[in-house]
């Protein structure tokens, strides 16, 4: 058997959230959560057999405590690969996180709404805070 998606950065982050929440739920309780009949499911996402379902992605999202709009641009590029998700993030735009439109909401107020051009130097700025 092979697991075409089992080294996507969705395979990852859905085997490293079961493991996190294992404390809590089990893998049947969140496959569940997520509305999938067969518990197996789960185990085929996180091994990378099987594509996450965009239609799924609200509930996977939620079972496993991720943000939707992060766990929807990591199965968007699973699902249809880099360059069809850029091309389609290129014309509907990108999904943004809680914690990205977090950011813009910061920055809207820190620049007092005046629309700041991102320049060389305030670019420079926002990586040295990611020590980049």
């Amino acid at each position: 058997m092979t697991n075409p998606f089992q080294n996507t950065a969705t395979a990852h982050l859905i085997a490293d959230r079961v493991r996190d929440l294992s404390h809590r739920k089990t893998q049947a309780e969140i496959a569940s959560e997520a509305g999938f009949a067969n518990a197996n499911m789960l185990s085929m996402l996180k091994s990378g057999k099987n594509k996450v379902p965009l239609d799924r992605v609200p509930s996977l999202a939620k079972a496993l405590e991720v943000d939707p709009a992060y766990l929807m641009r990591l199965a968007l590029d699973q699902a249809v690969g880099a360059t069809a998700a850029k091309a389609i993030t290129e014309i509907f735009g990108t999904p943004a996180t809680e914690n990205e439109r977090g950011w813009l909401t910061e920055l809207r107020e820190a620049s007092d709404n005046s629309d700041p051009r991102l320049t060389a130097r305030s670019r420079t700025a926002l990586r040295a805070i990611f020590g980049k």
